[in-house]
């Protein structure tokens, strides 16, 4: 339904206005959950569930995107104008935290100096993304407009008869139809009577990390990071797979990396400026290390993928494989960590104890 939306959508105002608006309506989720997680005072959760949205746009979903797409066309091609712009984009993505990142950690500055540094910087990441939005839909819009050749369907491999149509690769319906109800889930579409004295579905989400991480497995860092974002973005995820099976894939690097470039200069800047609002001094630029610099990995590797506006399976498979490594290095980092503060609270307990 949302991959259909999608399509008839691009038809009607043009693949940039479509992926435009469909990651603006996932991401709409994501902003949800931080500011769910800004009001209860987890910062930590706000801010990592920001960084594992960017990280899942940008290596799992494009991946998959590219590499389901190869299975039907040997090799698929983009605008490459439009994604060189995307990538000079998610370079100053990675920058505007890198910097104020390194920034607070090299120079020691007080909490309060930092906050008003972070509100500067998220001020002028603001106007960039508006002037972006200028850009690509008002000054330079026939850039965007501008159709890629398309390469003719190339399979590889022995492919099943049932496979060879002409609408390409299906998705599997339980994947869409998941997408489906995770969208209807997240933003409270009207459900059954009987359901309708349930909690809202957005805290619903948010307060089910708790019950997840209760046991000690699994942190609530890494549910931020990896879980979250792949849970919460389900129905983005499915259509952006979706269009690109279909070698739409200018229509599926804006629904992907332009996700990816809205919550970096749009969402954690305007949760900056919100946690201002609020009072909170504590939501600024100052991320974890681990996450920088895993993002600026991500970064890297996807501006060399689509730089040349085209794309085959691949190398679109090493951005599934880096995925799959920041999230084993998540887990265990985590974990480690966890354990390191239970072994610190069973010490101060021996020491009150043998007092």
């Amino acid at each position: 339904m949302l991959s259909f939306a999608t399509e008839e959508i691009a038809l009607r105002s043009g693949e940039t206005v479509s992926g435009l608006l469909t990651a603006t309506f996932g991401n709409a989720v994501e902003l949800i959950v931080a500011a769910i997680a800004l009001i209860d005072g987890k910062v930590t959760i706000c801010q990592t569930s920001l960084i594992g949205s960017i990280l899942s746009n940008l290596l799992l979903v494009l991946g998959f995107c590219f590499f389901f797409g190869g299975l039907r066309h040997s090799e698929q091609q983009f605008n490459q104008t439009v994604a060189q712009t995307a990538a000079s984009m998610l370079a100053l993505a990675a920058a505007s935290i890198i910097i104020p990142t390194v920034f607070s950690a090299a120079n020691k500055t007080p909490t309060s100096n930092f906050t008003d540094l972070s509100r500067g910087t998220a001020a002028i990441l603001l106007m960039v993304y508006g002037a972006y939005l200028a850009f690509q839909l008002k000054t330079h819009q026939q850039i965007f407009a501008e159709r890629s050749q398309k390469a003719p369907a190339e399979p590889w491999g022995n492919r099943s008869p049932d496979l060879n149509t002409s609408q390409g690769l299906m998705v599997p319906d339980s994947l869409v139809s998941n997408g489906i109800s995770m969208t209807s889930i997240l933003f409270n579409e009207p459900q059954e009577e009987e359901e309708e004295e349930e909690e809202t579905p957005q805290l619903n989400i948010f307060c089910s990390i708790d019950a997840i991480t209760k046991n000690g497995t699994l942190s609530q860092e890494f549910v931020s990071l990896i879980l979250l974002p792949i849970v919460g973005n389900a129905a983005e995820h499915a259509t952006a797979v979706t269009v690109a099976i279909k070698d739409k894939m200018d229509l599926a690097i804006g629904v992907a990396v332009g996700s990816s470039i809205q919550v970096a200069l749009f969402l954690i800047p305007l949760v900056v400026v919100i946690g201002w609002g609020m009072g909170n001094d504590e939501m600024n630029l100052s991320f974890d290390n681990f996450q920088v610099a895993v993002m600026f990995v991500a970064v890297l590797l996807a501006n060399y993928v689509i730089a040349d506006g085209k794309s085959h399976w691949f190398n679109d498979w090493l951005l599934i494989c880096l995925y799959a490594i920041i999230a084993v290095c998540a887990f265990y980092k985590f974990l480690l960590i966890s354990i390191a503060s239970l072994r610190r609270d069973q010490n101060e307990v021996e020491k009150i104890t043998r007092k």
